[in-house]
């Protein structure tokens, strides 16, 4: 029975949060709880409580983080300063004159905001709000308008910088120290965010590749634009809004990249050059900064707040001693380490139902990836398959977050119903490249040898 608590502790803490309970609260209060009852019946020592001091201080004082904050304050500051919708009008004018141009348009569009800012609430309601109405009146289905948009918006999942690699990065960073240690290896090798950010390049190109791919074989729209002067028109115009997230890009994950600044740096040099572009666009006024502080401020609070409840958990969690138990588990499990490695990731498919990425990030993650790292699992490639993988969990019925994000903004005569069967395709492709990734895994790989042998 007492091998059972870790388990049962977890999955109080799911029916907790399908409770609508906040999330930071449900994870430190459902630990805390089982921890007060285990002291009681003599199943937990509350000597592993003493260990939560300097817990929380190593989160505060850890520099990886504050990444975080700045690359928020630059995906805001670029929606406010409606740099994407002039960007997005400009593509779409471009691409008009082409079949499926207007759905192309908006995936690469997305591309380029997921790249730029990294935040999907924000790249979702910006494109449901400019593209939804024109992809309509176009003759694109509702399922179809609504899917290709919901799933553009979650390229800021995978494609780098993101919010996601980089909290995914720095937990895996701890866990794969942590499995060597328990290996017996004192002097650990590292993986670090830009290992992640270099693996997802070619595995998030591949997905837009994909996604520009089904809307060409199968988007149907009645009507198309086929005013060549205004696509002439627009070329200019694009170009202009192009090249100021192009530069910033660049910038940014190219400093990362090439070594020349690390992640919380390059993040500095973004949350400026975003607050420049805002400025030379005449959109940098007090009122319009004070909104963008204040937006950065509540998600990222919300974010380490969350942090610290699931570092609560994770401590109870060892302390019931969870992490043995789960480890038996995997070896025990037939197939070796592919087994425990699906397995894995079809329990973080299924928990994109009802968790977000957040909590699967801080909660699951540290769990699952010391035990599969100590089974010889390459570190960048779990890494960039938990990102793909969490990437479903915007997209999957009931709570997935890009749904939500766009009923807020579509109109009534488009129903729920549509959006759950636009995503299904969406979701297809994005499986369709995990597979991939378990056959040829060298394409999250290779990209990093190659830039880690030739420095």
């Amino acid at each position: 029975m007492a091998e059972l608590i870790p388990f049962i502790m977890f999955l109080a803490a799911c029916l907790v949060l399908m409770a609508g309970y906040p999330v930071a609260l449900s994870l430190a209060g459902t630990a805390l709880l089982f921890a007060l009852v285990g002291s009681v019946t003599g199943h937990f020592d509350t000597a592993f409580l003493m260990a939560l001091p300097n817990r929380l201080f190593g989160t505060i004082e850890n520099t990886t983080l504050i990444a975080v904050p700045l690359f928020i304050f630059m995906g805001v500051m670029l929606e406010k300063s409606k740099l994407s919708e002039d960007l997005l009008e400009s593509m779409a004018d471009l691409f008009g004159s082409f079949k499926s141009g207007l759905g192309i348009s908006v995936v690469l569009v997305g591309a380029l905001l997921a790249a730029s800012t990294g935040i999907v609430g924000a790249t979702v309601v910006t494109m449901g709000l400019m593209s939804l109405p024109t992809m309509l009146k176009r003759g694109y289905s509702p399922s179809q308008a609504t899917g290709v948009i919901a799933a553009t918006g979650t390229l800021g999942q995978i494609i780098p910088p993101s919010i996601a690699l980089i909290l995914l990065g720095d937990t895996l960073s701890g866990a794969y120290q942590q499995a060597q240690l328990n290996m017996g290896i004192f002097t650990p090798k590292i993986v670090s965010i830009g290992d992640l950010f270099v693996g997802a390049i070619i595995p998030g190109l591949l997905l837009v590749i994909f996604y520009c791919l089904y809307l060409i074989i199968f988007s149907r729209p009645t009507v198309v634009h086929s005013d060549q002067r205004v696509a002439n028109s627009s070329l200019s115009l694009a170009m202009k809004n192009l090249l100021p997230p192009i530069f910033l890009i660049i910038t940014v994950l190219g400093s990362i990249l090439t070594g020349l600044a690390t992640p919380t740096e390059a993040a500095g040099v973004g949350a400026f050059g975003a607050t420049a572009l805002a400025a030379i666009k005449g959109q940098l006024t007090i009122q319009k900064l004070r909104e963008v502080a204040q937006d950065t401020t509540q998600v990222t609070s919300m974010v380490f707040l969350i942090l610290i409840g699931a570092a609560i958990f994770s401590l109870v969690f060892r302390g019931f001693g969870g992490e043995e138990v789960v480890e038996q588990f995997f070896t025990d499990l037939p197939g070796g380490v592919f087994g425990a490695t699906l397995l894995v990731m079809i329990v973080i498919f299924l928990l994109g139902f009802i968790l977000d990425f957040i909590e699967i990030t801080f909660v699951v993650v540290p769990i699952v990836g010391p035990v599969l790292l100590a089974m010889g699992v390459d570190p960048v490639w779990l890494g960039v398959m938990i990102a793909i993988n969490l990437q479903t969990s915007f997209l999957t019925p009931p709570f997935g977050f890009a749904l939500f994000y766009l009923r807020g903004v579509a109109p009534a005569s488009v129903e729920t119903s549509d959006m759950y069967r636009g995503v299904i395709p969406f979701i297809g492709l994005q499986l369709l490249l995990m597979l991939m990734l378990s056959v040829w895994p060298q394409l999250a790989t290779w990209l990093p040898n190659l830039m880690y042998n030739s420095l």
